[in-house]
């Protein structure tokens, strides 16, 4: 089974998704359980150590959302690693990762259990099995029912911690004098810098869920702006929960105390007093302990079903991983996940374990950060990330040294642990999945740069998600259409003549020669990725000295013929002609747009009912509409007994046209016109007019009966040059 023929995950979640995931996956053991043996580590400096460990996962973070906005797809840390350092880094990430989030799910599940033995007296290990049982079943509902229940979760738990911090700082504040809270933080370094440190790396692990996102990037609408957004905006959340949480517990617990107690908020939260009686506060933090923890665990399932969901697409894995239910949802890869976890709850000392595999989520943090590195130096064309992590290479660098720093923190056992798991996946890759797989990463671009070679399935793959993400806001699109040179041909017509006229017309406008042009398009002779669809072929080149793209539109009814063929074929061998040849070119400035521009060709094109509308197009205002954006545009006939007959005899300047809003096209009698500002508007012509879903909206308001307005993408276009 092909990549290809995998079905695609819903883009259910929205920001707001995004973020609570992000929130959900951290606010947990990192808050209700970890603050006292962080305190017992390194004293009243624990704030600092929190602080530290929120600034130390930028890295991680910001090239994640790199990765994520370039190549959304399940699998997360998995399909980075894959794509760039090989199919056998990728297994081992992941392996690693999904590990990983299996062990912290679990870990969250027993932390559940015991706040939930706090009020019912049941077993933690027969709690934490059934509560395992029920989110898997959740997750097998649906992305989108999942996503609400944690936005649910989240949102009680963001209230009620919000509640507890101002609280906290209310008593601390105005309970307490200077002298008080001076002594409380007195000294602040008791264990020196190595105690920070210790603790540093102690706490980091409570970051890591901020990057779980990623493994979910296929799901996520406008990932471009919702994962760097959303990822951002949950650390900064986080990790002000975490400084100012810790800080109130150590001033109302002290140093001796809160380094000695496993359920630091609710201690703290029975101390505090204030406007309500302190046991409310205390089975207040109890309750949003357990929605912490229940988060927590919702999210890593959810997460870390998708990587056996990647890597059986990827055929690492045995296929039946890759199949999704009537819901959507990677049902055996949730269901496999969910036993794991269970296994892992009944028979291992999770919470040791979940420590050690903290580990070798650093060391693949380390990784991500060389895969952004090796992308940007594959210089790949169609790697287009929405989102581009700054200060390259610098802050990569920084994240790989600090990984693996932290990692040497955590002790000879956590590095055995990471090598245990990294010799296993090598086994397995050797053993099962070497054979049924054929690519390398982008590795071997870079390699390419040296004299080595290069795997240009990778391109390709990276083209098929440009196509999948569509234009940016900023691409100028629909105004290339709405000015490009059409050419309609009643006979058939050889390549080699097309692509001359083309160049023709092209050379005036892009003030280069014609020559240059001509053999930028292959002057004739066709590249092998030329043909887009059934019965359509796209020729595109990038010269110096153009700053805008240009493109021409060549209709062929007759079919288009190639040297001494008949026709030009589609496909080899299936007896298709091509009718309709696409010809651009671009700058070389901007390889990212023109790469854009031509997938959004390249996805109308291949529309099945793209062709048959194509050739039945009336006129070159027609051809051009086709291609536009239904959202984008809208038509309007001036017609004598219609809302429109007002336009009569008025020229194109005293239109009053709505903001943001302009005139691309301008058809009369079957011709198509420049719509210059002195023409008079007469009976029978034909205006297309491009604007914002608020501008076209309010056109048609105006002249209701010729409303096209389908959409809402929110773009202002570009005034049309003549």
């Amino acid at each position: 089974m092909r990549l290809k023929d995998f079905q695609r995950l819903d883009k259910e979640l929205g920001l707001f998704d995004v973020y609570v995931i992000c929130v959900g996956a951290m606010i947990s053991s990192g808050f209700f359980l970890l603050p006292g043996i962080a305190v017992s580590y390194s004293g009243p400096s624990a704030v600092l150590a929190y602080l530290l460990a929120g600034l130390l996962i930028v890295p991680a973070m910001l090239s994640q959302a790199e990765l994520a906005t370039a190549m959304p797809r399940a699998g997360g840390t998995y399909y980075f690693l894959d794509r760039t350092l090989g199919p056998l880094v990728g297994t081992i990430g992941g392996v690693g990762t999904w590990l990983t989030l299996v062990l912290k799910s679990a870990f969250a599940l027993i932390g559940m259990g015991a706040y939930l033995a706090l009020i019912f007296d049941l077993p933690i290990a027969l709690t934490a099995v059934v509560s395992a049982v029920l989110i898997a079943a959740i997750n097998a509902m649906g992305t989108k029912e999942t996503s609400g229940l944690l936005r649910i979760f989240v949102l009680i738990l963001l209230m009620t911690l919000a509640v507890f911090l101002l609280q906290g700082l209310a008593s601390v504040l105005g309970n307490q004098s200077t002298n008080s809270i001076t002594t409380a933080f007195d000294p602040l370094f008791p264990h020196g810098l190595d105690g920070v440190l210790e603790a540093v790396g102690l706490v980091f692990v409570s970051f890591i869920g901020l990057t779980k996102v990623a493994s979910l990037a296929e799901e996520v609408r406008d990932p471009d702006r919702n994962i760097p957004l959303g990822m951002t905006l949950g650390l900064l959340t986080v990790t002000l929960v975490y400084v100012v949480g810790v800080f109130v517990m150590i001033a109302v617990l002290g140093v001796d105390r809160l380094s000695t107690s496993l359920t630091p908020v609710a201690d703290t939260a029975g101390e505090m007093g204030g406007w309500l009686p302190g046991r409310f506060w205390y089975w207040l933090m109890v309750g949003a302990g357990i929605l912490a923890f229940a988060s927590m665990a919702n999210a890593g399932v959810m997460a870390a079903s998708r990587y056996p969901l990647a890597m059986a697409r990827d055929r690492i894995f045995p296929d039946r991983f890759a199949a999704t239910g009537r819901r959507g949802t990677p049902l055996a890869a949730i269901v496999f996940t969910t036993i794991i976890l269970v296994l892992s709850l009944l028979t291992l000392e999770v919470q040791s374990v979940a420590k050690l595999a903290s580990a070798l989520q650093l060391l693949l943090f380390a990784l991500v950060n060389v895969a952004v590195i090796v992308m940007r130096e594959s210089r790949i064309e169609s790697y287009d990330p929405g989102f581009r992590a700054p200060f390259y290479p610098w802050l990569q660098l920084a994240g790989i040294f600090l990984a693996l720093i932290l990692v040497a923190e955590m002790g000879w056992l956590s590095v055995l642990f990471t090598v245990g798991v990294t010799v296993a996946c090598v086994g397995w890759f050797n053993h099962y999945a070497r054979k049924r797989i054929a690519r390398d990463g982008a590795i071997f671009h870079v390699f390419e740069r040296l004299g080595r070679r290069r795997f240009a399935g990778l391109d390709r793959e990276l083209r098929d998600i440009l196509k999948e993400k569509g234009l940016r806001k900023q691409d100028p699109f629909d105004e290339v259409v709405a000015r490009c040179v059409v050419l309609d041909y009643q006979g058939v017509v050889r390549l080699g003549d097309l692509v001359t006229k083309a160049a023709q017309r092209l050379s005036g406008r892009c003030k280069i020669n014609a020559e240059d042009l001509a053999v930028g398009f292959g002057a004739g002779q066709l590249p092998g990725d030329a043909a887009i669809g059934r019965g359509a072929a796209l020729l595109h080149t990038r010269l110096p000295g153009l700053e805008s793209s240009e493109l021409v539109l060549a209709r062929c009814p007759a079919g288009v013929q190639i040297g001494e063929e008949k026709t030009l074929l589609a496909g080899p061998g299936d007896g298709i002609s091509v009718h309709m040849v696409i010809c651009l070119v671009s700058g070389q400035g901007d390889a990212g747009r023109h790469l854009r521009i031509l997938a959004q060709l390249a996805s109308r094109a291949e529309d099945p009912d793209f062709i048959p509308t194509w050739l039945g197009a009336g006129d070159e205002q027609d051809l051009k509409e086709i291609l536009l954006r239904n959202e984008r545009y809208r038509t309007l006939r001036v017609q004598r007994g219609t809302a429109t007959e007002v336009l009569i005899d008025v020229p194109l300047t005293d239109l009053h046209l709505p903001t943001g809003s302009v005139i691309a096209l301008l058809g009369r009698s079957g011709r198509a016109m420049v719509p210059r500002g002195h023409i008079l508007l007469v009976h029978g012509d034909r205006l297309t007019i491009l604007g914002t879903p608020k501008s076209l909206r309010a056109l048609a308001e105006r002249f209701p009966e010729e409303h096209h307005t389908t959409g809402d993408t929110g773009e202002t276009p570009l005034p049309l040059e003549p």
